[in-house]
C-alpha cells in the first residue's frame, strides 16, 4: 500500500496535489451540507468558492502585470480555496458577504506583491487576508473546516498525503506536539484527556498544520529551523495569548510565525539568464545561468524554479532542482534529464535560447556536507541524482578541502555518466574516490586479456574498467550497486555515513541494501525535494 501511495505521489506535483485536496474537501462539504450533516448548504459553499477563485485570479493577474511578474494561477486558486474553507460560506444574495469575500481575495493577492522582500512574500496570503479583514471591517475567518467532526477524517487523510509528498512531518509534528501540550497546560483546571479530545475533534489544528503551516515559501529551509518554527507557531496557536486588545487567533499566530521564519532564514527570489546549454549524455543537459545577484548556499541544496511558458500542462510552471554548481563558481548550474515524454515545463526549458530567463527562489535542503570534515562518507547516486554530488565535488576541488569520501555512481551505460570531468578533478585535488557502476552488459574483452580480472583495461571512453572490485582503484565496474558491490568497493563501509540521491525507486531500493549491510538509519541521508513530475 505504501509503495502504491508513493508511486501516486511521484506522479503529481505538490501544488496540484494540494489543489485537488482542497477541491475534494469543498465537494465533500457540499454533499454533507445537502444531507444536513453540516450546517452549510451546498449553494453558499459552491458560490463562495467560485467567487473567491474568480476574484483571486483577477487580482493576481492585475498585480502581476503591475509588478512585471509572471502570474501563477495555480497558487492563486489554492489561496482562494483555502479562504473558502476558513471563511463561513455566504449566499449569493448577501451583498455584505460578497464584498467581504472579494476584499479578502484582493488582500491575499496584494500581500504576495506588496509585502515582499527580494521578490519573495513574507506572509501566508490567506492568513494575512483574514487578519486584515478582522481589523478593517470586523469580519474574519471562522475556520469552519476544522471545527466540524464529519470533515476531520477527510482532512486527516488528505493532509497526511500532502505532508508525505513534501516531507514536512518534522514541521507538522513539532507544531502539533507543542500545540496540544500548551492547550492542556493553559487549561489546567480541566481534565487533560477531555481537553485534548476537544482540541483534536473541534479545533482547526490539523487543517492549519497540513495546509497553512506547510506553505513552502514561508517556511524555513532546514529541518531544525522548521521544528523551531512549528513549535513557535504551535505555542501561539494554542495559548490564547493577548497582547493588549489583540488576541492570537490562528491567522495571527501564523503571521507571527512567518516573521519568525523570515528572521531565521531570509528568503530571496532571483532572476537567472541562460548563458550555455550542453548535453552530457543519456538525455542529461547542463544549464549554466548568470544570476542577477550573488546566492549564498551550501553544496547539495535545492531551489524552486519558475518558467513562464504558454500552454502549461497539468504539472504547472514550477519545478524543484538541485543546484549542481558549487558556491565557488560564478555561474549557477542545473543538471536536468529530459526523456521522450516531457512536461510542458521541460519542453520550454530545453528550447530556451541563450539569454532566456528563469526565476528561482525558496533555497532549502539538508542534504549537505557534515560540519565534521573528518567524518568518513559514502556517496551513492543514480542517474540525475548525481547533481548534489557534482556541487559537493566541485566545492571540495575549489576550496582545497579534503574529505574521506567514496562516490558510487550508477548509470545504464557509460555514455550516460555526467560531470565526469568534475569528479576526475576532485579525485586529484580532494581525495574523493569514484566508482562508476554501469548496469548494461559488460563488453567482451580481447582474447588475450580474458581471465585477468585484476587488471584494468581501456575502453573507447577513456575510462578505466576493473572487474576485480579492488578498493581505491575506482574506474568503471559493471553491475548493480547491491550489498556485494558496496562491500567490495568500500571495505570500510560500516564506518561511513551514506548519502543517497536518485529516483524514489532507486533510493527506496538502496535503503534496503543498506539495511542488509547493517547500516543504521541515523547514518543515512537521502536527497529529497518536494519534486515535480
Amino acid at each position: 500500500m505504501i509503495d502504491f501511495i508513493d508511486s501516486f505521489l511521484d506522479r503529481i506535483t505538490m501544488y496540484r496535489l494540494v489543489l485537488y485536496f482542497l477541491i475534494a474537501l469543498l465537494a465533500i462539504a457540499a454533499v454533507f451540507g445537502a444531507f444536513g450533516v453540516l450546517p452549510y448548504r451546498p449553494v453558499p459553499i459552491i458560490f463562495s468558492s467560485l467567487l473567491l477563485v474568480a476574484a483571486s485570479w483577477a487580482a493576481n493577474g492585475l498585480f502581476a502585470r503591475a509588478f512585471g511578474a509572471e502570474p501563477n494561477s495555480e497558487s492563486a486558486y489554492i489561496t482562494a480555496l483555502i479562504l473558502a474553507l476558513i471563511i463561513t460560506p455566504v449566499a449569493p444574495a448577501s451583498a455584505g458577504g460578497i464584498a467581504f469575500l472579494v476584499w479578502a481575495a484582493v488582500l491575499a493577492m496584494a500581500s504576495k506583491y506588496l509585502l515582499a522582500v527580494n521578490k519573495k512574500h513574507i506572509f501566508n496570503p490567506a492568513a494575512f487576508a483574514v487578519a486584515v479583514t478582522a481589523f478593517t471591517i470586523g469580519r474574519s475567518a471562522t475556520w469552519w473546516v476544522g471545527g466540524n467532526l464529519p470533515m476531520l477524517w477527510f482532512v486527516l487523510a488528505g493532509g497526511l498525503l500532502v505532508t508525505r509528498k513534501i516531507r514536512r512531518f518534522d514541521l507538522v509534528l513539532s507544531f502539533l506536539a507543542t500545540g496540544f501540550a500548551v492547550t492542556i497546560l493553559t487549561r489546567a483546571s480541566f481534565n487533560p484527556a477531555d481537553t485534548l479530545r476537544e482540541a483534536i475533534l473541534h479545533a482547526p489544528f490539523f487543517f492549519f498544520a497540513f495546509i497553512m503551516l506547510t506553505e513552502p515559501l514561508t517556511t524555513p529551509p532546514t529541518r531544525l529551523r522548521r521544528a523551531a518554527y512549528g513549535a513557535f507557531v504551535g505555542a501561539l496557536f494554542a495559548s490564547g495569548t493577548y497582547i493588549g486588545p489583540i488576541y492570537f487567533t490562528p491567522e495571527l499566530a501564523l503571521l507571527a510565525g512567518n516573521i519568525f521564519s523570515w528572521l531565521m532564514s531570509p528568503k530571496a527570489r532571483h532572476t537567472f539568464t541562460l548563458k550555455e546549454r550542453r548535453e552530457l549524455g543519456g538525455g542529461i543537459y547542463d544549464f549554466a545561468f548568470a544570476a542577477d545577484r550573488p546566492i549564498k548556499f551550501q553544496p547539495g541544496q535545492y531551489m524552486e524554479w519558475t518558467l513562464g511558458h504558454e500552454k502549461n500542462d497539468r504539472r504547472g510552471n514550477r519545478r524543484y532542482f538541485t543546484l549542481a554548481s558549487s558556491p565557488t563558481e560564478r555561474e549557477v548550474h542545473l543538471g536536468v534529464r529530459f526523456g521522450k515524454s516531457m512536461s510542458s515545463f521541460k519542453r520550454a526549458m530545453l528550447g530556451m535560447p541563450a539569454g532566456g530567463k528563469l526565476a528561482g527562489g525558496q533555497l532549502a535542503g539538508d542534504f549537505t556536507l557534515p560540519r565534521d570534515s573528518g567524518e568518513k562518507l559514502a556517496f551513492v547516486a543514480g542517474g540525475i541524482g548525481i547533481t548534489p554530488f557534482r556541487s559537493m565535488a566541485k566545492y571540495l576541488s575549489d576550496s582545497g578541502e579534503r574529505r574521506d569520501a567514496v562516490l558510487l555512481y550508477s548509470n545504464r551505460a557509460v555514455s550516460e555518466i555526467a560531470y565526469r570531468d568534475v569528479f576526475d578533478e576532485a579525485e586529484k585535488k580532494s581525495g574523493l574516490k569514484v566508482v562508476y557502476a554501469v548496469t548494461a552488459p559488460e563488453p567482451a574483452a580481447p582474447a588475450e586479456s580474458r581471465g585477468r580480472h585484476s587488471e584494468s583495461v581501456r575502453h573507447d571512453s577513456g575510462a578505466s574498467h576493473d572487474s576485480g572490485m579492488r578498493h581505491g582503484q575506482g574506474g568503471i565496474r559493471y553491475g548493480r550497486i547491491d550489498a556485494k558491490f558496496v562491500a567490495e568497493a568500500i571495505p570500510d563501509y560500516a564506518e561511513r555515513t551514506f548519502y543517497v540521491s536518485g529516483s524514489h525507486a532507486m533510493v527506496t531500493g538502496f535503503m534496503k541494501t543498506l539495511a542488509v549491510l547493517g547500516i543504521p538509519k541515523r547514518r543515512i541521508k537521502t536527497d529529497f525535494f518536494p519534486g515535480f513530475a
